[in-house]
């Protein structure tokens, strides 16, 4: 019988990061790297990732989903936020229909995702909700 091997590795060579303090920084940066062109047609989820002094780690596009949903996969959001040994995250979704205001469902995975990261000791910073010309935020930026 053959057992694969796990092999964990780590890099950091940036020297010069984005540090966020506050959401509209957040807000600029995630936009910064969404494709306008697919931002009213298509609902995206991303995770920006943060190290210990709010700097930024990458952004990490989780889902794409249709016009009005996509999937959010909790493993997956916080495998990737370990592998990179993030402090905190910034989740972000778009609503396609302009709308700001969260759904029950936003809020329902909210509470799941801030419930996961407490376990983790990883901080759930923001959630924000965006759209091309403005955006909602679920938590006052820590």
């Amino acid at each position: 019988m053959e057992i694969s091997e796990i092999r964990v590795s780590y890099s950091n060579n940036k020297k010069d990061r984005l540090k966020i303090t506050n959401s509209k920084q957040s807000y600029d940066i995630l936009m910064a790297c969404w494709n306008k062109a697919t931002l009213e047609l298509q609902e995206e989820f991303k995770v920006l990732l943060l190290n210990r002094s709010n700097q930024v780690l990458g952004i990490y596009p989780l889902s794409k989903g249709g016009t009005a949903s996509t999937v959010v996969d909790a493993k997956l959001v916080f495998s990737v936020a370990l592998k990179c040994n993030a402090s905190s995250i910034i989740i972000a979704h778009n609503h396609p229909s302009g709308n700001l205001n969260p759904s029950e469902a936003d809020k329902s995975i909210t509470e799941k995702l801030e419930k996961a990261a407490k376990y983790l000791e990883i901080n759930l910073l923001d959630h924000l909700i965006v759209t091309k010309d403005d955006f909602f935020n679920d938590f006052v930026f820590v």
